[in-house]
């Protein structure tokens, strides 16, 4: 048999066994799903004013996804990073990284069958994990440009504009992803949310700080009045404050998290170099049997450090 027919079939049979394998596991875990009368956010009576989107186009793989609970949180995941992908064709990608991943590492021989089931897995969260980086430059964006919206907004408010109008100008007026938030909340306020729904949404789709002060912060102003524009220019101003703090934190971070690449890096070079000036030094594992598992362990152990280190450095504010 060819090769490229060969790659194709087990490719074609790792895929299949993998939708497989998800289909027969939820008969087994079955788990109960809301009715599509349910209201996306819980808790809520009101009736759903804007289109839900489907979690896949393709029928059967949506009833499959359906019997997971962790579909409603993979579409919360894209709506954050602000992309448009169904659920379907996000886990899809997946499935088709890992499988993809696993036939090419199949083809080299000295690897252990259980370096080919962890290059699967990380290739199926490779997907995973751009999705998440994507996310949370996002959400750094956001927080950015936030005080400049809030200082917008409050000067719209300063010269006698109601708060729809200031939103609606931050709205047409912000960059992205300020713009497009303010414009989502504007456009649920029209279709006929009140504005209590329509920010709880806005803070439920931007999980930070920054969005949960200022939502508090224009319902305690319906609630007991006052002047709005002057408790959002102290907000803005916190804000403001806060990010400077967050990148003095986050340049000092950058030291040890060079430092920690670098360390990464270091164990990798020093085999190349040795491959180059002594060939067939390394050999012996590669040949012997307790070899190949020793080089996935030491791979492992180098990317678990990595990542500890860059979590250590992650410092909250």
């Amino acid at each position: 048999m060819p090769p490229s027919v060969l790659l194709a079939a087990i490719f074609a049979a790792t895929f299949t066994l993998v939708v497989l394998g998800l289909y027969v596991a939820t008969t087994w875990f079955r788990v109960e799903i809301p009715s599509t009368g349910e209201s996306v956010i819980s808790g809520e009576d009101s009736p759903l004013l804007l289109r839900t989107e489907n979690i896949s186009s393709i029928t059967f793989w949506a009833e499959l996804l359906e019997r997971f609970t962790f579909a409603k949180s993979l579409r919360r995941l894209m709506s954050e990073a602000g992309l448009s992908w169904s659920v379907g064709r996000f886990t899809m990608m997946m499935l088709l990284a890992g499988a993809s991943i696993v036939v090419i590492l199949s083809r080299i021989s000295w690897l252990p069958t259980v370096a080919i089931g962890m290059g699967g897995v990380v290739g199926m969260l490779a997907p995973f994990f751009y999705v998440s980086n994507k996310r949370t430059k996002r959400f750094e964006q956001f927080e950015l440009h936030f005080p400049d919206a809030l200082d917008s907004l409050g000067r719209a408010m300063r010269a006698g504009h109601a708060l729809a109008a200031g939103m609606e100008m931050v709205a047409n007026e912000a960059t992205q992803p300020v713009g497009g938030e303010f414009r989502r909340v504007v456009e649920e306020w029209k279709l006929g949310r009140s504005w209590d729904q329509a920010l709880q949404h806005l803070s439920e789709r931007m999980p930070l700080v920054s969005v949960s002060l200022f939502v508090a912060a224009i319902r305690m102003q319906s609630r007991t009045g006052g002047k709005l524009h002057e408790v959002l220019a102290r907000v803005s101003d916190g804000l403001r404050d806060s990010t400077s703090l967050d990148g003095e934190i986050r340049a000092i971070g950058a030291h040890g998290k060079l430092t920690g690449l670098v360390l990464t890096a270091v164990p990798i070079v020093i085999v190349v170099m040795l491959q180059w000036t002594s060939p067939g030094y390394l050999d012996i594992l590669t040949d012997h049997p307790i070899g190949k598992y020793l080089i996935v362990a030491a791979l492992c152990f180098l990317v678990a450090a990595h990542f500890v280190i860059r979590k250590i450095l992650d410092i909250k504010i």
